[in-house]
């Protein structure tokens, strides 16, 4: 039986979560990194819930700002985000990459907010979500005292196609409107009047007739979204800790009842009329900074969250005067009440989401365990009570790496769920006997170097106990890039890794008779390989497989570890999904995200990210399954 170690020398730094979006279906929720990666994360069966489908290593010099889903690809559904520089890029969840679709001007963006034609397949299936609120009696008779006009006069003209419409907030102050193609491209419709200070956020009403905007200078405007001028302006933070230019909007959102809910910089979330503009109720109940909001599907709950920690949920309630008796009567008001707050993060919060389930997590009664009774019930399992099919949850995020799960309808009664307990976990390889007096050898991958460290167990004496290493090597990659996997081969001789660039090796040297010194040297690879989304050695160290961002997998003879040859020579290319006279033509299956070999260096196992299995004989060099 294997002895249990414990092991506290490891670097672990997972990235925060800047930005949240879920899938018009509620099925999928995309999680956007402050390293450049995104995750696609989705509710399947088993013991923790949720699974993260894939995983896309972007730009590890990029900032997402925010995520937008829109109709349209190959699945149904298209996922944009916006970025710190300026520009715009569609996220490839399909071949696993990235794509520019907007250029920067250099003109940082803060926020995106998308709306639907109403001729859209989307709102024919939601028309109860697409329900009017009041617009339509506002009188325009103000305008923007900008320090700039629109660059384009006149109406703002939908276009005919009927594609979706974004608006994005900009660092000038300025609301610039595209129109998204079937072809991914955004189309430049108008810019709104630039204002003083940025434009922070920005979201549609639910009829996608008015844009609201929030900005620095603690004003929060409404747009009317055809003819692009200024209805009215709201100065907010007016019962928080500060006001004027001290504010900043950092959230708005809009509800089918009218209501328009914005969150400052103050700790206020406010709720406001949105007809006229005038406040109906205000809540300072966070201790800073509320960065993010979002609604129910249903627009009766609000939830809230910011640098505090804290998620709060706010309900509509219905309180009655003292005169009349009748719940319909005039005199029955309508308030947002504060209801309760959770702090499951210990760092800011920084989005908000909500999503649907897609699976029933029922234990079964063949494994319910009975339990003593107690005073109070043990909470590790509450997420099997209310995780329902078709019952919505939210999801925050935030500095601390972490995702939680909360019913939205029970917000109070039940406990947050981890959705993931270990975010981007480290990657680590253990080499049981290697060539050098049959150590045991530790491979760690960063984002920035991999480390090769020899283990020394030869004081640890009890199970659980410490080990300590020894660091033989760590090799960096160049500061611009991002390390996506790494492997070290049986013999501990052979590393290899690759970053968004290209795949590296290196082989390990031990040399000294009395003071024993390491070193590690690069060796060459074919200048045909791409880089890679995972990478495997034979058992024997004698190959290096390479699963390339182009959909084929690379078979390269790297010799053995005491080779004097530096080259290497690839002997082979499989295209999963191909037949041996068929390989030739272009791939058309997902990319490879995981490697596995037997230990008879016979066969190879290869699974996508959508979880298909082919199963390739080394020997023959085909694909068997």
């Amino acid at each position: 039986m294997a002895d249990l170690r414990r092991l506290s020398s490891i670097d672990w730094k997972p990235s925060p979560v800047v930005a949240l979006a879920t899938s018009f279906d509620g099925l999928r929720v995309a999680a956007a990194r402050q390293d450049g990666s995104l995750e696609i994360w989705l509710v399947s069966p088993g013991s923790v819930g949720w699974h993260c489908q894939l995983t896309i290593h972007g730009n590890p010099n990029g900032r997402v700002t925010s995520l937008i889903w829109c109709p349209g690809g190959s699945d149904g559904s298209r996922l944009f985000s916006s970025n710190v520089d300026g520009s715009v890029t569609k996220w490839d969840l399909f071949h696993l990459k990235q794509k520019t679709v907007l250029d920067s001007d250099g003109v940082s963006i803060w926020q995106m907010a998308v709306t639907f034609p109403k001729s859209d397949k989307i709102n024919d299936k939601r028309k109860d979500e697409r329900m009017g609120n009041g617009f339509h009696d506002f009188d325009e008779h103000e305008s923007s005292e900008s320090d700039e006009d629109s660059d384009a006069p006149g109406p703002l003209k939908r276009s005919d196609s009927e594609h979706p419409l974004v608006a994005i907030g900009l660092d000038d102050g300025s609301v610039r409107i595209y129109d998204i193609s079937d072809t991914d491209k955004f189309i430049y419709v108008k810019s709104l009047p630039r204002v003083k200070g940025r434009v922070l956020s920005v979201t549609w009403s639910t009829d996608a007739n008015y844009i609201y905007s929030g900005s620095s200078d603690g004003l929060i405007r409404c747009w009317n979204a055809t003819l692009g001028n200024e209805i009215y302006r709201i100065t907010a933070g007016l019962g928080g800790l500060g006001s004027g230019h001290e504010l900043c909007i950092w959230s708005l959102l809009s509800l089918r009842s009218g209501t328009l809910v914005s969150a400052d910089s103050s700790g206020s979330v406010q709720f406001w009329d949105s007809q006229h503009g005038t406040l109906l109720q205000a809540h300072s109940l966070h201790k800073g900074d509320v960065n993010a909001l979002v609604a129910a599907p249903s627009h009766d709950r609000v939830f809230s969250a910011g640098s505090d920690g804290q998620v709060i949920l706010y309900k509509l309630s219905s309180s009655q005067s003292a005169s009349s008796d009748d719940i319909n009567s005039p005199s029955t008001m309508k308030r947002w009440i504060y209801v309760h707050y959770v702090r499951a993060h210990t760092h800011d919060v920084r989005a908000l989401t909500v999503a649907v389930p897609i699976s029933h997590e029922d234990i079964k009664p063949e494994k319910r365990i009975k339990r003593a009774r107690r005073e109070e019930k043990p909470i590790d399992f509450s997420y099997h009570k209310w995780a329902h099919l078709g019952v919505p949850m939210l999801i925050s995020a935030g500095d601390d790496t972490k995702l939680f799960a909360y019913p939205v309808k029970e917000f109070t009664k039940f406990s947050p769920h981890d959705i993931c307990p270990a975010p981007q976990r480290t990657s680590i390889q253990l080499v049981l006997n290697s060539v050098f007096n049959q150590s045991k050898m530790l491979l760690v991958q960063s984002s920035q170097w991999i480390d090769v460290c020899l283990l020394q167990l030869k004081n640890v004496r009890t199970p659980g106990g410490f080990v300590k290493t020894e660091l033989l090597a760590r090799v960096n990659c160049k500061a611009s890039r991002k390390i996506i996997c790494s492997t070290i081969s049986n013999s501990g001789a052979l590393v290899a890794y690759s970053d968004h660039k290209e795949p590296r090796l290196f082989e390990l040297e031990r040399s000294g008779v009395g003071k024993i010194t390491w070193s590690i040297t690069r060796r060459n690879l074919p200048q045909i390989l791409p880089f890679a989304h995972s990478m495997i050695f034979t058992h024997d160290s004698s190959c290096l497989i390479v699963a390339g961002h182009d959909k084929r997998i690379y078979v390269v003879d790297v010799g053995t570890s005491d080779s004097s040859s530096d080259s290497s020579k690839l002997v082979h290319t499989f295209t999963p999904g191909r037949e041996l006279q068929d390989e030739e033509l272009p791939p058309t299956e997902p990319p490879i995200t995981r490697l596995f070999t037997s230990f008879d260096g016979q066969w190879l196992a290869a699974v996508n990210c959508f979880g298909d299995i082919y199963i390739f004989n080394l020997e023959t060099r085909r694909c068997c399954f």
